[in-house]
């Protein structure tokens, strides 16, 4: 009996370090790596909202949003590698843009099929401001962050004209 109170007592006490081990793990990855992109995204949140960049942007770049080609230009802007990072925080260029075109389709003035690319015209930076903390997370060495962060930046411009136009060919029949 006194082995088997032994033997409980070492288990218990090894799953008691792997969870401490686990929550001392986590709590120095947050202040690694989470915190600091907290209040970095924080500054340029508040940096794009009050100089106005992302409105001025938006009521900008509202005018394509009315035709294919339109949309295709949108989403190569705002997925531009030096923008995307800076559009995702907030998300205020899909915010505006979207109520705009939410607006003019509820009104009757743009057809309803312009509605599921323009979703992802306006979504192509979607993700692009967390790239650096996802690698930081994944525990990525410098060199692999130097590398990825680019090509996921490049690819996202790439791969949202290809939405707009995937989105524009399933969006046939569908409000008929």
């Amino acid at each position: 009996m006194n082995a088997f109170i032994t033997r409980l007592g070492k288990a218990v006490g090894n799953v008691v370090g792997v969870l401490y081990q686990a929550g001392r793990d986590a709590i120095d990855m947050v202040i690694k790596n989470v915190l600091p992109f907290i209040a970095f995204i924080a500054f340029v949140i508040g940096l794009i909202l009050e100089t106005g960049v992302g409105e001025a942007l938006a009521d900008g770049l509202s005018g394509l949003a009315s035709s294919l080609p339109g949309l295709l230009l949108l989403a190569v802007i705002i997925g531009l590698p030096v923008l995307s990072p800076l559009l995702g925080p907030g998300a205020v260029i899909a915010q505006i843009i979207g109520v705009l075109l939410g607006t003019e389709i509820g009104a009757g003035d743009l057809d309803p099929a312009l509605a599921l690319p323009a979703l992802w015209a306006i979504n192509p930076q979607v993700g692009c401001d967390f790239i650096p903390v996802g690698l930081a997370l994944g525990d990525a060495e410098p060199e692999t962050v130097e590398v990825g962060v680019p090509a996921v930046l490049f690819s996202r411009m790439i791969t949202g004209p290809l939405a707009v136009v995937i989105g524009w060919l399933f969006s046939f029949g569908l409000y008929s």
